[in-house]
This record gives C-alpha cells, sequence and structure tokens, in this order.
C-alpha cells in the first residue's frame, strides 16, 4: 500500500469515527434529563415562549431530522449556542481554544525536547546513575498530581522568589498599556507578529508555570516509553554491527537506533497531546488560564450540555487529525505499518 494509499484509507476511518462520535453526542443530548429549551430560557419560562424555542431549536422534528440538520450545522460550523452566555459555542471557542492549544503545544514540545533525549540516554545507560535517577523521576511524574504540583510551584516561584507571575495569560498592565493584537489566538505568535515583544515577553513569563505542570506526565511517559523502546533496538544485531564498523556511539543512538525506536514514542505523544486538551482543566483553574478547560468547568456548574458536546466533538476532531499526522509520519519512517494497514483492510 502507498503513502497516498494508506493516507486515503486513515482519513476515511477518521471520518466513520467521527460520525459515530456525532451520532453518540446527538443521542445522548436527546436522553438526558432537563429540556433544552427550559434550559436556555430559564425555569421560569412560559409555555407559550418554551413552545416557540423548541419549534425554532426544531425540537419537535422526528430524531432523524434532527440528526441530519445536526450534522450539516455542524459541517457548516454552528456548533449551538451556550445557555451560559447566549454567544453561539463557535465564537467562545475561537477565544479559548487558542489558548489551551498554545499550553498543550508547548507542554507537548517540552516532551519531545526533554524526554526522548533522556529516553536515548537512559537506555545507553541502563542500570548505571544516570538511568536510576531518571527511572526514579518519571515515576514519580506519572504520579504526582498535577494541581499539587501547581500549588507547589506557584508557592516556589511566586511567593518565595517572586520571579514569575501567578496565573493568567497576561499582566494587567501589559493588557492596558500594551495589549496583543488578535490574530491567531496564540498570544506568543499574535504578539510576535507585531512586533509587541513587552507582550511576548510577558505572555512567555505567564506561560511557564502551567506548561511545565501540564509537560511533567507526557514528559515522564515520553522517557519511559523511549527508553524500553530503544533498548529493544539497541539488542539488535545491526547495531552490534554498527559499533564493530566503527560508528561513534552518538551516531548509532541518534541516527540509527532511535530512527526505529521512536514509532511507539510518537504514538503515545499522539494520545498525550489529544488527552491534554481536556486533562489541562485543573491546571487551567489552579493558573486562572482562560482555555478549554475552564470553559468546560463552568458548563458543567451551569448545566451547559450544548457546550460540553460541542467541546466532546472539537476533542475528537483534534484526536483523529493527531491520529492522522502521528500514524503517517510512522508510516513515512516504517513502512511496515502501511503493508500492515493493507493487509487489515
Amino acid at each position: 500500500m502507498g503513502q497516498v494509499e494508506y493516507l486515503i484509507r486513515r482519513i476515511g476511518l477518521a471520518v466513520l469515527v467521527i460520525l459515530g462520535v456525532m451520532l453518540i453526542v446527538f443521542l445522548v443530548s436527546r436522553v438526558v434529563p432537563g429540556d433544552p429549551a427550559r434550559l436556555y430560557l430559564g425555569p421560569r419560562a412560559k409555555p407559550e415562549k418554551l413552545e416557540e424555542v423548541r419549534e425554532q431549536l426544531g425540537l419537535n422534528d422526528p430524531l432523524p431530522v434532527q440528526f441530519v440538520r445536526y450534522v450539516i450545522g455542524t459541517l457548516q460550523g454552528d456548533l449551538g449556542y451556550s445557555f451560559r452566555t447566549k454567544r453561539p459555542i463557535l465564537e467562545d471557542l475561537k477565544t479559548r481554544l487558542p489558548a489551551t492549544m498554545e499550553l498543550v503545544i508547548t507542554a507537548t514540545f517540552l516532551a519531545v525536547l526533554i524526554g526522548i533525549p533522556v529516553g536515548v540516554l537512559g537506555a545507553s545507560r541502563r542500570g548505571g546513575g544516570f538511568d536510576q535517577t531518571s527511572r526514579v523521576v518519571t515515576i514519580a511524574g506519572v504520579s504526582v498530581p498535577a494541581f499539587w504540583l501547581a500549588l507547589l510551584l506557584q508557592l516556589v516561584f511566586f511567593t518565595w522568589l517572586g520571579i514569575l507571575p501567578l496565573g493568567g495569560r497576561l499582566s494587567q498592565d501589559v493588557q492596558l498599556n500594551n495589549p496583543i493584537t488578535r490574530i491567531t489566538g496564540f498570544h506568543l505568535i499574535d504578539a510576535a507578529l507585531t512586533g509587541n515583544w513587552i507582550a511576548w515577553k510577558d505572555a512567555a513569563w505567564h506561560l511557564i508555570l502551567p506548561a511545565v505542570v501540564l509537560a511533567l506526565y507526557p514528559i515522564s511517559l515520553t522517557v519511559r516509553m523511549t527508553r524500553a523502546s530503544m533498548l529493544e533496538v539497541l539488542s539488535e544485531d545491526y547495531i552490534t554491527a554498527a559499533r564493530a564498523s566503527g560508528l561513534s556511539e552518538r551516531e548509532i543512538l541518534f541516527k540509527l537506533a532511535l530512527k526505529n525506536g521512536i514509532v511507539p514514542t510518537l504514538t503515545v505523544l499522539g494520545l498525550v497531546f489529544a488527552y491534554s486538551i481536556t486533562g489541562a482543566v485543573l491546571v487551567e483553574i489552579v493558573f486562572v488560564w482562560p482555555g478549554m478547560g475552564s470553559y468546560m468547568t463552568d458548563a458543567i456548574l451551569n448545566s451547559d450540555i450544548f457546550v460540553l458536546f460541542a467541546v466532546t466533538l472539537v476533542v475528537t476532531i483534534i484526536y483523529v487529525i493527531i491520529n492522522i499526522v502521528v500514524d503517517t509520519f510512522q508510516a513515512s519512517l516504517d513502512p511496515r505499518i502501511r503493508l500492515g494497514g493493507g493487509e487489515e483492510g
């Protein structure tokens, strides 16, 4: 199976997954307790007004008709209205999603930058002091609660040392005197594009603590997965032959072995990236980060079910896209993946 055929097959499966999630979300939205029209208008709404809203929302139509309308509306970007904000959910997501994605992308970048080299070096020095230390640290990293670490870092770097901000995306004085012109919604990118380096520095300082807290679990998982896969690769005969031919240890580890050992790690990184979008809830609450996590929390507290369904769908789409990218990259590194996909079909 060629690269193009493999990509088309993956996209086809992704479309089926998204349609399946949409069907589940739609059915759940129709069986959960509560009248959407009453949630929208409030508990004191008059019966005639409720009936009018039900007619406007199409709640009186047959379920198949409602589902088709829901799919068409979603494809057109209509994710419904928030009962709490009384605004289109898509408008809220345009503000909230970039904030979370900036945080998650930074955390994933730290996982790649730190986790892969540490995992490779740990495997190459198996049983040594560096390996033992990294294993202890990674076990702690996957065990420490994110909210506890967040509070601890705030105590150390804000209260005691006073070198990093407590929370938020920007300082109040920067918002007033050097506001960032919104282009993409990513503060670091928008500030750089407009040459607003004062705001860029302030946004970067605010990003450090929440990104480090969110990155701890991905870093630890990346280290452990990279170490395990590299240990398997380093035991292969071609690695022994490469050492016998006089290649340096650095070339063997990072050019020869890592190409085959990185494939399982990429899978984990893709899963962790998608998980971090919803797993950032506690981090965003502690650091008052105005992203998807706090948006979902407000929706839960206010029974804003359509927001929860919309967020579920958006996260699913992001998860599917990340999986396609990771699978395609893996297939380019290891053609056996494409061949396996063809045999399954």
